[in-house]
């Protein structure tokens, strides 16, 4: 059996609102090894809308380092974490 190399696999993990839309705190989510923040974005929400709509407001981090352009890849990273806005912002 051979491994596809064109995947990695990254480690997401949920905090407050979009723990709650997502259901769990954490997956692990195979994604093309060029996939950018907004293709594991659009991957997250595709089968859930209530994720989709929270995390178009959320910040993430690659590796504890915040991203702000969502056209970075994501590879090489081990974790991604998307963490909502807090106290209304």
């Amino acid at each position: 059996m051979s491994v596809d190399r064109g995947t990695v696999a990254v480690q997401v993990r949920y905090f407050a609102a979009a723990r709650a839309a997502a259901g769990h705190d954490e997956e692990t989510v195979e994604i093309g090894s060029s996939a950018t923040v907004g293709d594991l974005e659009s991957a997250l929400g595709r089968e859930n809308p209530a994720l989709a709509q929270v995390l178009r407001r959320c910040t993430y981090l690659r590796d504890s380092v915040a991203v702000r352009d969502r056209s970075l890849p994501v590879a090489p990273c081990a974790v991604i974490e998307v963490l909502p806005p807090f106290a209304g912002g």
